[in-house]
């Protein structure tokens, strides 16, 4: 075989022909450090804890479940989502207590700290899918465009997946001078993008970088990663920490399962200001890579010592239509959750800023105003879902979850309306 008809220009050519959302694989030295990674064995990253990435259970009853008229009723909000109105000029004040959050949607955070500027996995897409007239539509805008939002230290990814890793987010950030901490592997994408290698810090877990004087940690997470048609598992997936140069300390779980880490992380770390913590997109049938609201409320109190102190600020619900479970659900857990702890939960509006380390902190149930029915919590979320089987499952390969950016399950990463994307 000679000339373009080689092996290597064939596999030139298909890589030309993939979409620039799909992103690029990990290859030289990249691929070289990816190897050599502790957390990488058989040819893939390894979870902290065994974890099913394929949905459990009948495809077949789960999309009866999942298309059910009235189950697809619920899950989205029978009037407009409310934003915060002011969120630009309430962010042109800097906080009196050197440490603001503001919840954008699903788990975009802009985190202000000690003076820098932290963003975390913006997606600022009208739909999380690689494709652009197909996937999961947002069920709110977002509370002021990506221009507006002024100038960023750092902007932190946990992972590869469309509703953390948007392309039309990243591109307009590359035309920046900010600099992206993401976790291992994941910068051969941005770097597809237009982001530069000199504005990557790529981190496996446990390693920590400066920036504009904050430290920043990768730590671990129970997920998967994958956006391409063949996910390979070659891009590792991250929860991070934060602390700022007067003491401040925040934690980002991005996506995960419960998993006796959090108690890890937190004796190395916390305990923390603020904990910002995935409670939405949680099935039965996906049990150990999302958790439930109580799960949620377990991890926060695991990365505290055991103790209900900070505030926890519920992330990863609301914005998009992921899961089988209610819209309104998600909230509903955390309050109850944290009544029963007596933890404090951050309930803002998209948009609203707040110091998590005063007393103003918004507790209001904003939603119940736009939900489609009453919805009470299920016994499974208020008793914590999954947590009988957190330590159990065997380790599989990813794609078959809603998307994994392949999967088997209806729409799944293939840009159907109603189908779960990369969660």
């Amino acid at each position: 075989m000679t000339g373009d008809a080689s092996p290597h220009s064939l596999r030139s050519r298909l890589r030309s022909l993939r979409p620039a959302a799909f992103g690029a694989d990990p290859a030289g030295e990249r691929m070289e450090r990816i190897r050599r990674s502790p957390n990488f064995a058989d040819g893939v990253f390894q979870n902290p804890l065994g974890a099913r990435t394929r949905p459990s259970g009948s495809t077949i009853e789960f999309a009866k479940i999942y298309f059910q008229k009235e189950a697809r009723r619920l899950r989205t909000p029978a009037a407009p989502v409310p934003l915060h109105p002011t969120t630009l000029a309430d962010l042109a004040r800097p906080p009196a207590s050197g440490l603001r959050l503001t919840w954008m949607g699903h788990s975009s955070v802009l985190a202000e700290v000690d003076g820098r500027r932290v963003l975390f996995d913006p997606v600022w897409g009208a739909r999380c899918s690689p494709f652009a007239f197909a996937g999961p539509k947002r069920l709110h805008p977002v509370p002021l465009p990506l221009a507006s939002l002024g100038p960023v230290d750092v902007v932190v990814i946990s992972h590869d997946h469309y509703d953390h890793l948007d392309l039309p987010t990243i591109r307009e950030l590359a035309s920046t001078d900010t600099v992206f901490a993401v976790p291992l592997g994941v910068g051969a994408h941005l770097e597809r993008w237009g982001v530069s290698e000199g504005r990557l810090r790529e981190l496996d877990w446990t390693e920590s970088t400066e920036v504009a004087g904050l430290r920043l940690t990768a730590t671990p997470a129970r997920h998967f990663c994958g956006r391409g048609l063949r996910n390979q598992q070659h891009t590792l997936w991250a929860s991070w920490v934060v602390e700022g140069p007067s003491g401040h300390r925040i934690y980002h779980s991005g996506d995960t399962g419960y998993f006796p880490g959090f108690e890890e992380i937190g004796a190395a770390h916390g305990p923390f200001d603020a904990t910002m913590i995935q409670i939405g997109a949680y099935s039965e049938y996906w049990p150990d890579i999302h958790m439930t609201p109580a799960e949620g409320m377990r991890a926060h109190l695991d990365l505290q010592g055991g103790r209900p102190t900070g505030v926890m600020l519920p992330i990863h619900w609301a914005t998009f239509n992921l899961a089988p479970h209610p819209w309104v659900e998600p909230g509903e857990g955390a309050i109850s959750t944290a009544a029963e702890v007596g933890a404090r939960v951050a309930l803002p509006l998209p948009g609203e800023p707040f110091e998590p380390t005063t007393e103003d902190v918004p507790s209001a149930p904003w939603w119940r105003a736009v939900a489609p029915a009453p919805a009470p919590v299920s016994a499974s979320v208020r008793a914590g879902g999954a947590l009988s089987g957190a330590g159990g499952g065997d380790e599989v390969s990813a794609g078959a979850v809603p998307g994994s950016g392949a999967g088997a399950v209806p729409g799944a990463g293939t840009g159907a309306p109603e189908a779960a994307p990369t969660a």
